[in-house]
């Protein structure tokens, strides 16, 4: 247990006059500190040693990954957003990921303080760089618990984020069938 991450928490509260002592609040310090500890257990981890080994086949074409769930705290006010990302990438010469490695890059990228947009860039980048893909298209889906609660509350709202690279990043025939992949047809994003 943090012991620092519990005590800031105990004097956050206090601060906004909750009182701590109260049995039903007594343990929310030692709570909060293990929850947050999980939601933030991205921080400092690198995507390229999680990819683990790649295989050689003979494919060619595009490869998509889609409706990866994932659940990640807002940096401008620690509340959570959380919803799908979609993955279509070319792999370089037939080498490909094992399928499960996205879902452990999203939960890298997105176990931090994070932007949807930084997320949804990261995410490109890492399947750019660590697999040395010719191109990447990610698109995320998201609810914004931020814009649910304060201000307006705009509810049933969804914060689409799309980001792509290399010759995904290109109009062209490659990134039309990406897109038809990923429920669409043509497009102008």
């Amino acid at each position: 247990m943090n012991q620092r991450a519990k005590d800031g928490i105990k004097q956050f509260l206090e601060a906004l006059s909750v009182d701590t002592e109260a049995p039903e609040l007594e343990k929310t310090p030692s709570r909060v500190t293990e929850l947050y500890s999980e939601l933030f257990s991205g921080v400092g981890l690198d995507t390229k040693s999680a990819w683990g080994e790649t295989f050689s086949t003979d494919y060619k074409g595009l490869v998509a990954v889609t409706g990866i769930p994932f659940y990640s705290m807002c940096e401008h006010h620690l509340l959570p957003f959380f919803g799908t990302v979609d993955i279509v990438y070319q792999p370089k010469d037939g080498c490909v990921a094992g399928l499960s490695k996205f879902q452990d890059i999203v939960n890298i990228l997105s176990r931090r303080p994070q932007l949807q947009e930084r997320l949804a860039s990261e995410l490109a980048d890492a399947i750019m760089n660590d697999l040395s893909a010719h191109g990447v298209f990610v698109r995320i889906t998201s609810t914004q618990l931020c814009m649910l609660i304060k201000g307006t509350m705009q509810q049933d709202s969804k914060v689409i984020t799309l980001e792509s690279r290399g010759v995904l990043a290109e109009k062209g025939t490659l990134r039309d069938e990406a897109l038809a992949m990923l429920g669409g047809g043509q497009a102008n994003v």
